[in-house]
């Protein structure tokens, strides 16, 4: 299984009719970290109308929205129904609104909101986690050039690489191909390599 988040807080704005309207968007893995992203959006936009807010949490399964004083429906709904769409998880969204003084209407509301929204996600770097190991491999540096060519087949990705004594190399892998890179390194090392493997955890392969 794999999921969509984004990698950085990231912003972008537009004006309708008269409203500014700014979307602002960062990752986050808890409850409290959401809450805390909101309320700095919110300190930060103190003069503005509106802090329209959704926010999706894969581990908790929760998802909340507010409309912050808008007509119902007409913010929070729309900016969560575009994570949605968008599969994204692990992710909150605030659209913040400053009133222009010209009402847009339900429709017109639930259009900026969602556009708002859109624009955040577009402005940030998505990123697509996958189910993931860390193998740790120590050799001899006879042997260390047997693995490197290894990786690319096996969409693995070199974490860190420590020059000592021996070499130690820190590997991601996907969980589905971690006991084949692992075989394949223990052949390719004529058993000689150590290896560790951590819990599965998500990780990012770009």
């Amino acid at each position: 299984m794999s999921y969509k988040t984004v990698k950085a807080f990231a912003s972008a704005s537009f004006i309708e009719k008269k409203s500014e309207f700014i979307g602002y968007i960062s990752p986050v893995r808890t409850n409290d970290e959401a809450v805390a992203f909101i309320n700095s959006i919110k300190a930060e936009n103190r003069k503005a109308r509106h802090n329209v807010y959704a926010y999706i949490l894969r581990d908790s399964n929760i998802t909340r929205y507010s409309d912050d004083g808008e007509p119902q429906g007409t913010g929070g709904v729309p900016v969560l129904e575009v994570l949605q769409k968008e599969g994204l998880y692990d992710v909150c969204v605030v659209v913040t609104r400053y009133f222009g003084g010209i009402l847009l209407g339900t429709g017109g509301l639930t259009r900026a909101y969602s556009k708002g929204c859109k624009l955040a996600i577009e402005a940030a770097q998505i990123m697509q986690m996958h189910k993931a190991y860390t193998l740790t491999v120590t050799t001899n540096y006879s042997l260390y050039g047997k693995i490197s060519p290894l990786l690319p087949s096996f969409e693995a990705k070199v974490l860190a690489t420590d020059f000592s004594n021996d070499v130690t190399i820190s590997i991601m892998v996907m969980s589905d191909k971690a006991d084949a890179l692992r075989k394949k390194i223990v052949d390719e090392t004529f058993g000689t390599a150590k290896l560790r493997i951590s819990d599965e955890y998500y990780g990012d392969f770009a």
